[in-house]
């Protein structure tokens, strides 16, 4: 009914408009409407006579004719993304109209639930735009703004393609929840139930479904008066993600966006030649028994020189490619992109296949009061794993061994054996052999799509309606095969070998919609939003792991799902004075089904103020603003864990089992549980300044900031208060954490043929535990983490009370007056005259104390040269490489195999483990400068349609650093048979028709 009364209105007023033009012979006026920018025509710009009704809409070539009723002096151009122009008419009745991009007069950034101009945002808010993206062979997205933002640091998990990435936002503010951000991709919060980043079984990073060539923008909010918005899950700061779009007036685009790549190993670890081990082992072992009996270690030698880590490391291709088109259909802007990417690992038989495409309509209706986006993204992704147990193996296995033994039945690999012939268990495994017999693949299919709503009321054209529903799917199923002759599954009973699946569904429902209302009264603009939240995820996964035959005492099965939902209420009121005085004050309650009925909800206020002191374009001094905001955001995301406040019962093992008659029942045990379990919230401080001066040529920011967590969602012991499990979660523990941050962008030169843009910032940040206990013991040492090789359940980090957390709890070793090491000789710290536990000491954390990045692009006419890096000073890192393989009797043990040692063993003539493990020597400085990436780009210019950009980069070329193991950047702090990083070559070709 209401499309018809519509539908009448447009034929009537159309009718009117032309019978009255002929009765009364009114004025037409015609004219194009283009963009200011690159001349194209603009469709559906709007046409409107001042103070009057008539009005009308440019067509495809952005032409349009309108009859002018009696007395009209004005005409009002304008057009969405574009700055309004108002015409006063003349003589002439042809009107040539060029409107300029309204982003090129004031930018605006998102925010949670709406855009701001940067100069009136509140809030730190702060982004990286596609032309400032790091370049490369970049497949997981977060790699695109490493380095770019003070205080983000980004650090990937590994060096395997398309492998997860670490991120934190001004440090830890959480042990036991995630410290990870929220991500937010057009509008939809993502779900972050991993630890390791990887979001589905068989995937390898969470945003892997997003082609880096679709992305326009990163906007991090990082205060908490920012990121309060989206409170339940800020307190590790927000980052939002926004794709790219369509243009109405731009003639159709194809872009092709296409390159080539290859990688190798960087540096390698520092192990014993062939050479070199038979020299040791015959050194070490010289001395025969009392009989006169050679040492059988040097019987057990070889002839070969293997290099193990050559064997099993590669030189890596890959390629990149991405198809984009875009512009507009009538009043339907669009973007349409296809992506494929292929990159192989440096680890042999470790490949990434991904086919990608997104779909981005956003078309609008009544002069744009009525505005939709529609956007689809969609991935296929295929992987073939590398056991990356190889490169530990591969550290250790004999160097006088050759990778094959023709004569061995463990499919022709060199194996350690026992006198039976069957494979020794406890020796080394072959990692050629590990890499090429399993057959470890998986498939992950995922899509996530949105559709939002945004409607400007006629009756009152300042209140606008806004909903916005989204739904993301993914699929992970893989499959693990490991024939029965591998010496590593072997099993003389049942026959051995792996035949394992499994898969995993998310779902992820979100329903939000909110009001916003915005009007200016003389000096003052009032901004106010409300709205409506609701989140569902739903997991559900199933396992079957089996040996190659099936044998039905070797099956077993197994399923777990479950699900998460989330409600939420938000507000936020923006106030503004004389376009000088700014105040926010924003309120958010949430609800999450992990808690009981009487904790599950959760309030997050946020208060900031902003005056500009100075703004203006003045040729020094142009912009200064001062930023105090306080906020409040929360925690609940405990990872897998979906039910920590419920009462659980899980079965037991084969041994925890009753005979009744002829058959055994399986037993069921409770698990612990804490009933009262509720949000972890951290408060945040910041003082802030932005500035510009020298007509912007010089910009940046400048903050100080304090954070502080209270009720820490921690897995901490508890056998004194229960005697169902030693560990449970619970809110126990506060947090405490500051910095400070600068951020520069430079211009220096700038002509009409040369630009040189440069980017620096840095950041400080500490943080310390203030509470960990229920009732704080001085003599209690605290929550020991971080695992490591060499001896069972060692732990090498600790969480203490007035300590950084991760803190390494080692002893301080001693040295001779040469400064020789003297192994297993502590210093005794408390001065009892014992050397014990009770000597250990907190030394340094794997937390930089300073972040820093730096970025130049240098423009010369068509030529392009730019760079960027990132430093982290102040970080430690355990060498769990020397002190699990760098001792001399590791060589030759009960075992009756030989193993291969770190250098280390030799430098520091070392011999036994246990006197190695926690030892601060091993606890090492690792500070470093990276450079990501050197790029040199020539646009040969309308050589090829508009645009024709050539380009190579050389990604990771170096890596200054006194540290001594195989990569400096490792998140967690403790390098043991670390992945790699690879340095690559790249070279590409961007098209634009």
């Amino acid at each position: 009914m209401m499309l018809s009364k519509l539908k009448l209105w447009l034929v009537l007023t159309t009718c009117f408009l032309f019978v009255g033009g002929a009765i009364f012979g009114q004025r037409q006026i015609s004219g194009t409407v283009t963009d200011a920018e690159n001349s194209e025509a603009l469709i559906g710009a709007t046409i409107s006579v001042a103070g009057a009704a008539a009005g009308t809409v440019t067509d495809y070539d952005g032409n349009f004719k309108i009859n002018l009723p009696p007395n009209a002096t004005q005409l009002t151009i304008s057009y969405t993304g574009f700055e309004t122009q108002t015409i006063d008419l003349t003589a002439s009745n042809v009107l040539k109209v060029a409107l300029k991009n309204s982003a090129l007069i004031k930018e605006v950034v998102v925010i949670g639930y709406g855009t701001v101009k940067r100069e009136d945002a509140t809030g730190l808010v702060q982004s990286v735009s596609s032309n400032k993206f790091n370049r490369g062979a970049i497949t997981g997205p977060q790699e695109l703004m490493a380095g770019k933002i003070a205080g983000v640091a980004i650090t990937s998990n590994n060096g395997a393609p398309g492998g997860a990435v670490k991120i934190r936002i001004r440090g830890e503010s959480s042990l036991g929840a995630s410290n990870d951000p929220l991500i937010v991709v057009d509008g939809i919060p993502l779900d972050n139930p991993t630890r390791d980043g990887n979001g589905i079984s068989g995937g390898r990073n969470q945003l892997n479904f997003l082609n880096p060539n679709d992305i326009e923008t990163f906007t991090v909010l990082k205060d908490a008066s920012a990121a309060a918005i989206y409170g339940n899950r800020a307190s590790g700061g927000v980052i939002l993600i926004t794709t790219k779009k369509g243009k109405l007036g731009k003639k159709i685009q194809v872009g092709l966006n296409t390159s080539a790549s290859f990688s190798y190993v960087a540096k390698k670890m520092d192990v014993l030649t062939g050479d070199e081990f038979r020299a040791t082992v015959k050194n070490f072992y010289a001395n025969p028994d009392p009989t006169g009996v050679e040492h059988p270690a040097i019987g057990l030698l070889g002839t070969a020189n293997t290099d193990w880590q050559d064997e099993i490391f590669q030189e890596a291709p890959g390629n990149d490619h991405n198809l984009n088109i875009s512009g507009g259909i009538g009043v339907v802007p669009y973007r349409v992109s296809i992506g494929y990417t292929e990159k192989e690992g440096i680890l042999r038989t470790d490949n990434f296949n991904r086919y990608s495409s997104a779909v981005n309509l956003s078309p609008g209706f009544f002069n744009n009061t009525l505005q939709f986006n529609v956007n689809f993204k969609g991935m296929l992704s295929k992987n073939h794993f590398a056991d990356n147990g190889a490169i530990g193996n591969a550290l250790g296995f004999d160097p006088t061994r050759p990778v094959r033994d023709t004569s061995a039945k463990f499919g022709g690999f060199t194996t350690w054996t026992i006198a039976n012939g069957n494979p020794n268990n406890l020796g080394t495994r072959n990692p050629v052999a590990a890499l090429e017999l399993r057959d470890d693949n998986s498939t992950v299919k995922q899509y996530i799509s949105s559709a939002s709503v945004d409607y400007r009321f006629k009756f009152l054209p300042a209140l606008r309606a806004n909903v916005n529903v989204g739904y993301s799917y993914t699929k992970g199923e893989g499959t693990i095969v490991v024939p029965n002759f591998a010496a590593f599954e072997f099993d003389a009973i049942n026959g051995g070998g792996v035949n394992n699946y499994y898969e995993q569904t998310k779902k992820n429902s979100l329903l939000e919609s909110y009001l916003n209302y915005k009007k200016e009264f003389g000096d003052h603009i009032v901004d106010v939003m409300a709205g409506y939240g609701w989140q569902h995820f739903d997991i559900d996964n199933y396992f079957k792991n089996s040996d190659t035959k099936g044998t039905p005492s070797e099956i077993t099965t197994g399923s777990d799902p479950k699900e998460l939902f989330m409600i939420s209420l938000f507000g936020r009121l923006n106030y503004t004075f004389k376009d000088r005085y700014l105040l926010t004050g924003s309120l958010r309650r949430d609800a999450t089904s992990r808690f009981g009925p009487d904790f599950r909800w959760g309030y997050f206020p946020a208060a900031a103020f902003a005056v500009k002191i100075l703004d203006n374009d003045k040729r020094l001094f142009n912009n200064l603003k001062l930023r105090l905001s306080w906020g409040r955001t929360g925690q609940q995301d405990l990872g897998e864990d979906y039910y920590p406040y419920l009462a659980q019962y899980q079965y037991g093992n084969t041994s925890a089992q009753y005979q009744f008659g002829d058959s055994t029942v399986t037993t069921i045990r409770p698990n612990g549980y804490v009933g009262n379990l509720k949000w972890e919230e951290t408060d945040s401080y910041n003082a802030g300044l932005d500035f510009s001066i020298i007509k912007n040529r010089l910009s940046g920011s400048f903050d100080l900031y304090k954070k502080q967590s209270i009720d820490l969602l921690s897995y901490v012991p508890f056998s004194a208060l229960s005697n169902l499990t030693n560990y449970l979660t619970t809110n126990i523990g506060k947090l405490e954490g500051e910095g400070v941050e600068l951020t520069l962008n430079l211009t220096p030169v700038l002509t009409k043929k040369v630009q040189w843009d440069l980017a620096f910032n840095v950041a400080r940040n500490t943080s310390k535990i203030t509470k960990l206990n229920v009732k704080y013991d001085p003599n209690d040492p605290g929550q020991f983490v971080g695992g490591i090789s060499g001896g069972v359940g060692s732990n090498i980090q600790v969480h203490s009370v007035g300590y950084t957390p991760f803190s390494f709890y080692v002893f301080e070793q001693k040295y001779d007056a040469t400064g020789r090491f003297l192994e297993g000789e502590y210093v005794d710290r408390n001065g009892d005259g014992l050397v014990n536990e009770a000597d250990k000491y907190r030394f340094k954390s794997p937390a930089p104390l300073y972040v820093l990045g730096m970025s130049s692009s240098l423009n010369i006419k068509s030529f392009t040269l730019s760079f960027a890096g990132r430093a982290h000073l102040g970080n430690y890192v355990y060498n769990n490489t020397q002190t699990d393989m760098g001792y001399l009797n590791r060589i030759f043990g009960t075992t009756k195999v030989l193993w291969n040692v770190n250098q280390s063993a030799v430098d520091l003539q070392a011999k036994d483990q246990a006197k190695l493990t926690f030892s601060d020597h091993f606890v090492t400085d690792a500070s470093f400068f990276r450079l990501d990436h050197i790029t040199a780009s020539y646009n040969f210019q309308h050589l090829v349609g508009r645009y024709f950009n050539v380009y190579t980069t050389v990604q990771n070329p170096f890596v200054i650093t006194n540290y001594g193991g195989i990569d400096p950047e490792i998140g967690s702090g403790i390098d043991n048979s670390f992945y790699p990083r690879s340095r690559t070559f790249v070279i590409g070709l961007n098209v634009n028709f």
